[in-house]
């Protein structure tokens, strides 16, 4: 049975615990219950329609208000090791977000085949990512946790919008334009199409904001031309004269980039950033290394010969990475930490950097351990996440196949 042992009393606990920004072990985690996603019901059978509509009258105005929250959608793909770039950059930052918004947050293994991949690898790696982001705090009774594969509607309408976008626009995204380079003849048709997978992902869920890192927003870009171009040529008054519902067939996104860590760079090249796919695995802090790892790591960091540390100098781009990755690990502000920091020599500040973050990792780390040990509650937990998924996903692939004039499919009885 899934999550077997954990009590349910535990679940109030680990809201609270959630609520101020503490870390549970599994001994704390809440027992797997329907969620505020699985209770919803998208049939269109009268008496469920009636049904809702009985529930939302008496529904509080509160309640009501909780319903119409702004929807937040992201995604890491799981490849290579997870790293702080990941989670300083992207992770950490949609733990607030689920207490104010309707968020989903996916492993996107779809994307994660674009190169040659092991097998074996990539099913170990899908489950390691989803254990990661409950390891940060994502709770699964406040966010859908779930694998992008597992919600068959990301492949259809990832097609559906690809006969509806330009060869050129793909072309010109930078992205493409580099790995293709480096890859030459071997490079595969998916690597250029897959910014409309990441479109038809953001899509599906009538996102209103996307956590992206810099190097990112084009795609978001894209994936917004995309959006407006379906709403062009399907949407609208026309639609409705053909007997759909009328209108906007996708909502248009905006994006949304944390004002601090959007981008973590190399330890050993301030100017790159810090990468999964790196070859040195010096250039990065992975969320699994060991203390001893991590010191060792900061200790051979690229550093530059200036007495002093600063934020924002383009000259001096490791002082910066380095300086706001201790105010990342610390929870300080740049003033509190120039004024703790700014007058060090390297040699002092690297030891309180590997020191902040040991000590910021090590409870991620037991969590992380104890949810990739415990595969039945994880799995139960993407499950239960895919579920919620598709029943938003399979209504916004409606939609798009209505706008588009497929016939709807004969559901038998």
């Amino acid at each position: 049975m899934l999550g077997q042992g954990l009590q349910q009393p535990r679940a109030a606990a680990a809201s609270r615990g959630m609520q101020q920004g503490h870390l549970l072990l599994r001994s704390q985690w809440p027992a797997l219950r329907p969620s505020r996603h699985s209770a919803r019901c998208w049939c269109s059978a009268p008496v469920a329609a009636a049904e809702t509509a009985t529930q939302q009258e008496q529904q509080p105005a509160q309640q009501a208000k909780v319903e119409q929250r702004k929807r937040v959608l992201s995604g890491v793909q799981p490849t290579g090791k997870l790293h702080l770039g990941n989670y300083m950059g992207a992770i950490k930052n949609w733990v607030p977000l689920q207490d104010d918004y309707d968020t989903f947050f996916c492993v996107v293994d779809l994307h994660a085949i674009t190169v040659q991949h092991d097998p074996k690898e990539l099913r170990a790696a899908t489950r390691n990512m989803a254990a990661a982001y409950l390891a940060a705090g994502i709770d699964p009774d406040k966010a859908s946790i779930f694998v992008q594969s597992h919600v068959s509607a990301h492949a259809e309408l990832a097609w559906l919008l690809e006969c509806t976008t330009p060869m050129g626009w793909l072309q010109r995204m930078i992205q493409f334009k580099e790995k293709a380079r480096k890859q030459g003849e071997d490079v595969r048709a998916g690597l250029l199409t897959y910014p409309v997978l990441m479109a038809a992902d953001i899509l599906l869920y009538g996102a209103d904001l996307v956590p992206v890192g810099e190097d990112q927003k084009q795609h978001l870009e894209l994936t917004r031309d995309i959006a407006e171009r379906v709403n062009h040529l399907y949407g609208g008054k026309a639609w409705k004269k053909r007997g759909g519902r009328g209108g906007r067939v996708l909502k248009v996104p905006e994006p949304f980039i944390p004002p601090a860590g959007a981008r973590i760079m190399s330890l050993q090249d301030g100017t790159a950033k810090m990468s999964k796919s790196a070859e040195n695995d010096a250039s990065r802090i992975n969320l699994t290394d060991t203390a001893s790892e991590i010191a060792a790591k900061v200790k051979r960091c690229k550093t530059d010969a200036v007495d002093g540390l600063e934020f924002g100098n383009p000259e001096r781009p490791e002082a910066s990475n380095l300086l706001t990755l201790y105010q990342l690990a610390t929870g300080k502000n740049k003033d509190e930490v120039l004024a703790e920091c700014g007058s060090m020599r390297w040699g002092a500040f690297k030891p309180l950097l590997a020191d902040a973050l040991v000590a910021h990792l090590e409870p991620i780390q037991a969590r992380y351990n104890e949810a990739v040990n415990d595969q039945a509650y994880l799995d139960g937990v993407l499950a239960r996440g895919a579920e919620a998924a598709a029943a938003v996903a399979d209504r916004t692939l409606a939609d798009v196949r209505d706008a588009m004039g497929f016939v709807p499919p004969i559901r038998r009885i």
